[in-house]
């Protein structure tokens, strides 16, 4: 018989799962979470720990953040604007140093090259 598989039907690392396998599993709590837009998001965390639960959680509908408070949800994060890099250095720099700086490297390209028009 060629090409047949001896373990048809089975997976490696098949077998009978159940709490007396794997032990029992640690009780558990759900605590709600409200975003912005009122949508609520049930997570469940290890009883014994929930003192160490998160202020805050992902919305799973909108991706706002979400906390314990009903009446008065986290506020959505704020998006700074792309800035390219001359914005960065505009806020480095005055019109007058940049003026400055340009006069200084055009006065030195001009005394390379041996030229002094200007």
């Amino acid at each position: 018989m060629v090409g047949t598989n001896s373990i048809r039907g089975s997976r490696v690392g098949s077998g009978p799962m159940g709490e007396a396998e794997r032990g029992e599993s640690a009780p558990r709590i759900q605590l709600s979470y409200w975003c912005g837009k009122g949508h609520e998001t049930r997570p469940s965390f290890a009883a014994e720990g929930v003192e160490e639960a998160p202020e805050f959680w992902d919305c799973p509908r909108c991706g706002l953040p979400a906390g314990q408070d009903k009446d008065n949800p986290p506020e959505p994060p704020r998006n700074e604007p792309y800035k390219t890099h001359l914005a960065y250095v505009k806020e480095r720099r005055s019109d007058k140093a940049g003026a400055d700086l340009l006069d200084e490297a055009l006065s030195a390209l001009r005394e390379r090259r041996g030229t002094t028009d200007t």
